[in-house]
């Protein structure tokens, strides 16, 4: 599938041709459906997130027992993630998505009643979140592949942008805030049943899609091999790709583990803060990240997307550095306020640019390998954590990853061929302003 350059003139040129707004993919009913029942499992996972850490906290007494809960819930979503992107581009994608959030209901029903039980072990935790990560693996590049399915090429950039301004308001704004609500209110228990709710919601508005709106071709004989070799062909051929997902991967490894680990840490025990603390510092890079959705929605994506989005990411992973150096609950909105805008703004460039530029039979594939390669290296971020903040303290662990972080990401930038959608889509540019004037000059 190729696709037009046009919508990467600068900012101000509306993928659809007007400024017609980031709500504008709703007007299709598949969109909407499948916009419905993520808005709704994203709400339930933001409470989730700050359920199931105060609830590993109090188990643990440390960073260590979250470690161990991370570990488990990234391994199984590495080890099947190639699995789900195969399956993807083999097997219709909307019943992959239903498969995938039942999964995960069950894991958090399990969840839910051992908790309100008072049976709930950290074994237990562990164990079901492997069940969790296990959906998550079939969920990702199914839902990534699905999207330019439904929507044409001129909406991906509003339904992307949509997606990164529902993401941050259900996932760090209302369902942080909720979550922190709930704990005090009914207990993390409550909480692991209204998420356990809301995957059964998103299975039910996928299940009343339509099967014909799916246009991909399903891929017919071969082997699950062969199909990820020409997955991993076009990647290997294309700099802009796996130079992307290695520095991904590298900043990941030093910033993603001491994130999730530390930053619950710094508010709970570093600052003497709550959960509703916590919640607030989730909201505040929620709001951030909707405020640029809505943004890049409005106004289009950069001429040079590439370059736009690695140094978006590059100061997105500098800040992370603040919440290491933060000493107050504001500083630390702030920093978050920071990390989630820039990471917003390259992660909408960078999802549109994969849709645009990979043709579709291989999207599910790629995309696959997308997740796989960047998240690959999680689990040793999540074990490296807990020994490397004990021995150098949690603050500086966070303040060294946002500094390595930034670097990494920032000399992907700097490999041959990495900017050449953004060659290209100057070079489109030039060409167009050379026919308007020459129509000009032959008007006059």
């Amino acid at each position: 599938m190729h696709h037009s350059y046009e919508s990467l003139d600068g900012f101000g040129a509306n993928p659809s041709g007007g400024r017609s707004g980031v709500l504008t993919p709703l007007r299709d009913r598949d969109f909407r459906l499948l916009w419905i029942g993520a808005t709704a499992s994203l709400l339930g996972d933001g409470a989730f997130l700050v359920a199931l850490a105060w609830q590993v906290y109090a188990m643990s007494g440390g960073p260590t027992g979250m470690s161990l809960v991370g570990i488990a819930m990234t391994v199984p979503t590495i080890t099947f993630l190639l699995i789900g992107g195969v399956a993807s581009d083999r097997f219709e994608r909307r019943w992959l998505l239903v498969g995938a959030d039942l999964l995960r209901a069950v894991a958090l029903a399990l969840l839910a009643g051992l908790t309100i039980g008072g049976q709930l072990e950290l074994w237990h935790v562990v164990v079901l979140a492997a069940l969790y990560g296990t959906g998550a693996a079939f969920h990702a590049p199914a839902f990534d592949a699905l999207v330019p399915e439904i929507l044409d090429g001129e909406r991906l950039t509003q339904a992307n942008a949509l997606d990164q301004l529902m993401r941050p308001l259900a996932l760090r704004l209302a369902g942080p805030a909720l979550g922190g609500v709930l704990v005090g209110v009914a207990g993390a228990g409550g909480v692991f049943v209204l998420d356990c709710a809301t995957f059964l919601m998103a299975a039910g508005t996928v299940l009343l899609m339509s099967p014909a709106r799916e246009r991909h071709a399903v891929a017919e004989g071969g082997s699950m091999v062969a199909d990820l070799k020409d997955g991993w062909r076009f990647v290997r051929g294309h700099s802009w790709l796996w130079a992307t997902f290695v520095s991904a991967a590298i900043a990941y490894l030093l910033f993603m583990g001491p994130v999730e680990v530390l930053l619950p840490w710094v508010v709970k025990e570093g600052m003497q803060g709550s959960a509703f603390d916590l919640g607030l510092v989730f909201a505040a890079g929620g709001l951030a990240s909707m405020l640029c959705a809505v943004l890049l929605g409005r106004f289009g994506l950069p001429r040079r997307g590439i370059t736009f989005m690695m140094i978006a990411w590059t100061l997105a992973t500098l800040a992370v550095a603040g919440y290491g150096a933060a000493s107050a609950i504001w500083q630390l909105m702030l920093a978050s306020a920071v990390f989630n805008a820039l990471e917003t703004a390259g992660t909408i460039v960078w999802a549109t640019t994969k849709q645009r530029h990979v043709p579709s039979a291989l999207l599910g594939r790629v995309s696959s390998l997308d997740w796989l390669i960047s998240v690959g290296l999680l689990p040793l971020s999540f074990a490296l954590t807990g020994p490397v903040s004990v021995a150098i303290g949690a603050r500086a662990t966070l303040v060294g990853a946002g500094l390595l972080g930034a670097i990494v990401t920032l000399a992907a930038l700097y490999v041959p061929g990495m900017r050449v959608l953004d060659e290209r889509a100057v070079r489109a540019d030039e060409r167009r302003r050379a026919v308007d004037e020459r129509l000009r000059a032959a008007t006059y």
